[in-house]
């Protein structure tokens, strides 16, 4: 099998030096310098003691030949129609493009590419981390989950297909599954990333202060409620009350834990908001109905870009 991971960042080291095992995987980026690193020394992954180093070529944005029968992202979710447009040439008739990246809504700008029968959206809880261009740490072995991005009605990827891939992931030491219902995974990923996480995020601090504070954690179960309200609308059907007792559990268990959006606010960077607390907004545009609380906080972060 033939596998493009376009973003060679942490994860896409980590998915593209551990499938090089066992598939034809070429990794695609834009900066040179980490290019050229990659390509003289290989993809080197940690795991506690032990240590692996895999040639995986890599190649600049556009000048990969040829189409692949797969097509990863693994890069921030606002650059998808961008690294998609620069790297048309790997798409062909039969291409599945496939994204693990955070949040929801990939699916809407992959369709600008692809058909419903070869666009695929998951989840994954590996966890990586880089220590150098080339270098990364397997921080996390949970298992990895897709399945078809087709609304009700559309045509669907074939079945087959679906177990070709998952098998080559697992043959590469991904536990994988294909879900029939990818997005109540995608949904149920979502209620932390657009709730405690933006919230975190817009205010800098740790997300510990967001379950102890009494107007963060106010705010952040309004953010819980609408997103369970929005998911049910797209079939993924939550209880408000135990999934507000789920994540501040979670934040509890990591109270001293920063998110990649505190971070990117914090350095003056985009964050990735559109597919986060933007994705639950859209979602219930398209319902018809209203997520005052999602939409005020997807414009604080803005405005907060904007500084």
């Amino acid at each position: 099998m033939k596998i493009t991971v376009i973003g060679p960042g942490a994860m896409g080291l980590l998915f593209g030096g551990k499938l090089a095992a066992c598939a034809d995987v070429t990794l695609i980026g834009s900066n040179p310098k980490n290019l050229k690193e990659i390509n003289e020394n290989g993809v080197t992954i940690r795991r506690g003691e032990s240590s692996v180093t895999r040639k995986v070529p890599a190649s600049a944005a556009g000048k990969c030949p040829g189409t692949a029968d797969v097509v990863m992202l693994f890069t921030k979710a606002y650059q998808i129609r961008d690294v998609l447009t620069q790297n048309r040439g790997l798409i062909g008739p039969d291409t599945m493009l496939l994204t693990l990246q955070n949040g929801a809504g990939h699916d809407r700008v992959m369709r600008e590419f692809a058909d419903s029968a070869h666009v695929l959206i998951g989840t994954t809880k590996q966890g990586s981390y880089r220590e150098s261009a080339s270098v990364i740490v397997n921080s996390g072995l949970g298992e990895t989950v897709f399945g078809s991005a087709a609304a009700a009605g559309e045509q669907g990827p074939d079945p087959e297909r679906l177990r070709e891939i998952c098998s080559v992931f697992e043959n590469a030491g991904f536990p994988c599954a294909v879900s029939e219902n990818i997005r109540f995974e995608v949904w149920n990923k979502l209620m932390i990333n657009a709730s405690s996480s933006v919230l975190s995020g817009v205010l800098q601090v740790p997300q510990g202060y967001v379950a102890e504070d009494e107007s963060a954690w106010s705010v952040c179960e309004d953010l819980i409620r609408e997103i369970c309200t929005v998911a049910a609308g797209e079939g993924a059907v939550f209880d408000p009350e135990e999934q507000i007792l789920r994540v501040r559990e979670h934040l509890r268990n990591a109270p001293d834990g920063y998110t990649s959006i505190y971070a990117d606010i914090k350095n003056g960077r985009k964050t990735e908001a559109d597919f986060i607390c933007g994705a639950v907004v859209c979602a219930a545009q398209d319902q018809g109905i209203r997520v005052p609380v999602q939409e005020t906080i997807l414009r604080l972060v803005h405005a907060m870009e904007g500084r």
